[in-house]
């Protein structure tokens, strides 16, 4: 009867064991593949919100600039008058 018990505590502690190194590897995996991914994402080119909504009203003021330039040539292209230019803008 005892050679059966320490036959089953052997068996548990290995077991115990192995579980244990599998758990370990497991965070170590985790850890390895949350690194690569922070590497990943920090060696891509992404830009702020804010550098976003800058640019996004640098694109609207020129395509209102493209539309008053285009209604300025089409007045000419018509005959009409085009409006003065203030030559103090660019």
């Amino acid at each position: 009867m005892q050679s059966e018990n320490k036959l089953v505590d052997d068996l548990v502690k290995m077991v115990n064991a192995a579980a244990g190194t599998i758990a370990g590897m497991g965070r170590e995996a985790e850890t390895t593949m949350r690194e690569k991914a922070k590497e990943f994402v920090g060696g891509m080119d992404f830009v702020s919100r804010e550098e976003f909504d800058a640019v996004k009203q640098m694109a609207a003021e020129a395509r209102e600039e493209a539309e008053a330039l285009k209604a300025r040539l089409d007045a000419i292209e018509a005959g009409g008058r085009p409006a003065k230019r203030d030559s103090k803008k660019k």
